[in-house]
Parts: structure tokens; sequence; C-alpha cells
């Protein structure tokens, strides 16, 4: 029997009483209160990643996670970024990640232009080796040492990169052939 098959209650003079004159007001705030409920209830489900009333292939209720039992531990499968982050952990890491994270985004730590005359070449200790293509490259960037500290500090945290070696391109050997003069070498080229 539903609400509206009910019959209004009645007087033993057969009469309705006063307060069951607005029938129609009772049943919209109840249908009005249900929907209302029925819509929460369905967006606590969608938060939950649960889509109600759909079915999957296997004809149980599809969700987005699985019913896991309470325990977990090494043996569950796992995302391959908590295993290395765990890994990186264990390790201790972490810096010479950051490091070379800065070393991977180098262009844009220092700037297209920078970048395409410097490249870094070792991190250790926290002294970063900056190799320039140019002995005028080294020169300039050189004087950007402060600058460039206190952009990998921004990147890095402060105390990573604690000095910044800057090397200029490697010299010419004058060594050619099996047989040498020990000595200073060819002179004549210098004055």
């Amino acid at each position: 029997m539903s609400v509206e098959d009910a019959d209004p209650p009645a007087t033993e003079s057969g009469q309705e009483t006063a307060g069951d004159a607005e029938p129609d007001d009772e049943q919209e705030r109840a249908t009005s209160a249900a929907r209302a409920a029925l819509q929460r209830a369905r967006t606590a489900a969608a938060a939950r990643g649960l889509r109600p009333g759909h079915r999957g292939r296997t004809g149980r209720a599809a969700t987005r996670q699985e019913v896991r039992s309470g325990s977990t531990d090494d043996r569950d499968p796992q995302a391959i970024g908590t295993g290395l982050e765990r890994l990186v952990a264990d390790r201790g890491w972490q810096v010479d990640v950051a490091v070379g994270g800065v070393m991977g985004r180098w262009a844009r730590v220092v700037g297209p232009e920078v970048a395409a005359h410097c490249v870094p070449v070792t991190y250790e200790d926290g002294a970063l080796v900056v190799r320039a293509d140019s002995t005028a490259w080294a020169t300039q960037v050189r004087l950007l040492v402060p600058t460039l500290l206190r952009r990998l500090a921004e990147e890095l945290g402060e105390g990573v990169v604690e000095q910044v070696q800057v090397r200029g391109p490697a010299a010419p050997s004058w060594r050619r052939g099996n047989r040498r003069v020990h000595g200073r070498g060819p002179r004549d080229t210098y004055g």
C-alpha cells in the first residue's frame, strides 16, 4: 500500500480533522526530503568513487577500488612511484636525486642562453662542477655564481649546493706520437 492509497483519517462522525486539511503539503515535504536524502547519498557515493546502480561484466557493483583485506604488506602490489620513493629514502639518495633532477632541468633553472654555453658535469659533497664551452663563458658564469647558488637553493633547499666550480674548455694536448721530449714544450708559439 502506498502513501497515495491511504485513506485520510476520519473522526467518529465521518468528517476529516482540521489537521488533515493540507495532505498535499505534507506529501510534497516528504517527497522533497526523500529526494534531498537520495541526492546526498549519490554525492557521497560519487566522492568515494562508486557508481551506484552500475554493474560490471561479472554482475557485481563496479567500484574504482577493490575491497581489500585490512592488512597490507610489502608483498601486495604497489605503484612504482611508492617503491622508488622507499628505495631512495632507504638508501639516503634524496639529495642526489634532487640534484639529478636539477641537472635534467638545467635549461629551466639557469635560462636557455646560459644553458646553451654551459652544462653541469658532476655533483659531489656539496660542490657542483659546471663546464663552459669557452673561456669567455666560463668567466661570465663565474660572475653569475652567487645568482646561481641562490637559484639552486630555491630549487633544492639551503645548503645542498654549497659551491659551484666553473671550468673552461679542456686545453689542447701538444703530445703527438709515441716519443716525446720532456720539458716545457713548444715555446715559440707563445712569445
